[in-house]
């Protein structure tokens, strides 16, 4: 195994080679223009990382690592048209720089463009990687339709939630590496395994991220702290308070989250304050770290050597080790 930058410089350099100046330009300019955004290029780098967990090399990970990656940002295009965001990642989403028309089709582009990846590969390893990429596929639509059903309803338990989390956003990180176990020639058993580490880690990271939007350091979190709260967003927070909390605490949660506040700021401090004297801060970091203990079980179980799967559990560890 090798320094992370490495796996991830040498994702940058394949996808620098993806020639997208082509016609019609319409088509492709937003496809080059999203992926050029750049972003932290995680899934992608798990795919060349697990490749070579399993004694594979990273460079016949390439393409499985591209379509990851592609795929994502195709997600991405769409859920910022669903939600009408003007930005993404600081600059002009592609809907608002070009138009809905636009957005609509280059993502359509963009899914097949991920199948078009995989195409290459020996037809016994293609059939593993469509099976496992279609069914990431449809989890991270459902996923994405729970999502947009829980706006509307009060009555979402933990369960529907975590459920919801792990199919728009976890398995996609389970997938990728997934992806890199198939191309390295892993058992079945190994595939799985690995997948359930990304899976569960990739559930903790978001538990994480909710915990944070309300409580991080904005310095080092590096986003508004509040904006879920000021969404109205129903977090494992919400959900837990509401689980958790005395009648005046819930009927005040739920009033908060269903007027327009005059002072945004005593809104968050509002909410913040029923969100820990309710227990539903202390059982969220419970469950963050419930989620990551199990993922590094899964490691544990692996068939592989004790140093590959310490770098992981140390790269897990790095993952989440973000200031509360």
């Amino acid at each position: 195994m090798r320094e992370l930058q490495f796996y991830r410089q040498a994702f940058n350099d394949h996808l620098a080679d993806l020639h997208l100046d082509q016609e019609p330009s319409n088509l492709y300019q937003p496809i080059k223009y999203i992926l050029e955004l750049g972003g932290k290029r995680l899934r992608p780098v798990l795919t060349l990382m697990s490749s070579e967990l399993f004694g594979g090399n990273h460079k016949q990970a390439l393409n499985a690592a591209l379509a990851i990656e592609v795929f994502h940002n195709f997600t991405l295009l769409h859920d910022d048209i669903m939600d009408d965001a003007p930005l993404r990642r600081g600059h002009q989403t592609v809907h608002e720089k070009w138009d809905l028309n636009t957005g609509i089709l280059s993502g359509d582009a963009m899914l097949i463009m991920a199948y078009q990846f995989l195409q290459g590969y020996p037809s016994e390893l293609l059939i593993k990687l469509l099976v496992a990429f279609n069914k990431t596929a449809l989890e991270i639509c459902e996923g994405q339709q729970y999502d947009v059903d829980f706006e509307t309803r009060n009555d979402v338990v933990i369960e529907e939630y975590l459920k919801m989390i792990e199919y728009k956003t976890a398995v996609l990180v389970g997938t990728a590496l997934k992806f890199g176990a198939i191309i390295a020639g892993a058992s079945d058993s190994d595939q799985d395994l690995i997948e359930q580490f990304g899976i569960n880690l990739g559930i903790a990271f978001q538990l994480q991220d909710d915990y944070l939007d309300a409580f991080g350091n904005p310095e080092s979190f590096g986003k508004q702290v509040g904006g879920d709260i000021l969404e109205n967003k129903k977090t494992i927070l919400y959900i837990k308070a509401v689980e958790l909390g005395s009648t005046d605490q819930v009927s005040a949660l739920l009033t908060s989250f269903k007027d327009i506040p005059e002072d945004p700021k005593e809104k968050v401090e509002q909410v913040k304050i029923i969100y820990k004297e309710s227990g539903a801060a202390d059982a969220s970091r419970d469950a963050i770290e419930n989620f990551t203990s199990k993922a590094f079980d899964f490691l544990d179980s692996l068939s592989v050597s004790d140093t590959g799967k310490s770098y992981f559990k140390a790269f897990g560890k790095q993952l989440m080790n973000r200031t509360y």
